[in-house]
């Protein structure tokens, strides 16, 4: 691969199963999380392998200055990003928006929305000289439909969408392609607080799916999310821009035989739904 790479949300979960991922296809990291810690465990996990390096950023995406320090520490490790990978993510207040805690809403989207969406914008602007690179953003959770109970991560994931089009659309000329994957059910430190919120506030449907996923994980396998990531990230995927793409559900690996049908329509974008959609004669388009 012989890549740059940059990992938000990298010290465990999907993060660290896609930096041990592209670790093995030859990619060079930069890893960033909270835990500076658990970076370098993880780092230490991955091992030496010739012309490879690996390096941890401890950092918190809530702090103003989060994104200013990635940036400023990235480019001390690489002359060069060929992928950026928006991964880290909290789950935010739990239970109706109007109980939520304000401050804990507004936190969820400076981490969720705000940090990744700069991020982007920075990378881009460092990928644009070298007419090439890939951004990529972790969403799904409530960005293709109603997800009572958890406002603000489904808010957060549904702008990140949203972004990611337009994003990839300004970005056409200077070969950068930008997409979101939907990772599907998994079993992460997000599940557990689903279950330890209960039924009441995190909604009956929510807390079966998080108390089953933990009862049968391997039910709930990162390794197309995984997979996918490494897919967009590569050669294989240049020309498949804008689009948010289900880990689970889509046939991502044939997508590249489709490319003049995803990019004159809008097939695996976020759209407003009319009644002629559903077969309906009334209403307008």
């Amino acid at each position: 691969m012989n890549q740059n790479v940059l990992i938000t949300g990298a010290s465990r979960g999907l993060g660290a199963d896609m930096a041990k991922a592209f670790w093995e296809a030859g990619a060079n990291l930069v890893l960033v999380a909270r835990n500076g810690q658990a970076l370098n465990d993880l780092i230490l996990k991955l091992g030496t392998r010739q012309g490879q390096s690996a390096h941890a950023i401890a950092c918190d995406l809530s702090s103003p200055d989060a994104v200013d320090t990635i940036i400023r520490s990235t480019q001390q490790h690489f002359d060069h990003l060929d992928v950026l990978i928006n991964n880290a993510a909290i789950q935010g207040p739990i239970g109706p928006a109007w109980e939520n805690d304000w401050s804990a809403w507004q936190q969820t989207l400076d981490v969720d929305l705000f940090a990744p969406i700069d991020l982007s914008r920075r990378c881009a602007a460092w990928m644009m000289p070298q007419k090439k690179g890939k951004i990529i953003c972790l969403s799904g959770g409530g960005a293709t439909g109603s997800r009572p109970n958890f406002s603000a991560y489904a808010v957060a994931k549904t702008g990140l969408a949203r972004f990611c089009e337009i994003l990839a659309d300004e970005l056409r000329e200077y070969n950068i392609q930008v997409n979101c994957i939907s990772p599907g059910a998994m079993v992460t430190d997000l599940t557990d607080e689903i279950i330890k919120a209960g039924p009441v506030l995190a909604g009956q449907k929510e807390y079966d799916s998080a108390v089953k996923r933990k009862e049968h994980p391997e039910s709930a396998s990162p390794d197309r999310a995984v997979e996918l990531a490494v897919f967009l990230a590569s050669s294989a995927s240049d020309g498949l821009t804008g689009k948010l793409i289900s880990a689970v559900w889509d046939p991502w690996e044939s997508l590249p035989a489709h490319l003049d049908d995803l990019d004159k329509t809008d097939i695996y974008t976020l759209r407003r739904i009319v009644p002629k959609d559903r077969g309906k004669g009334w209403g307008g388009s």
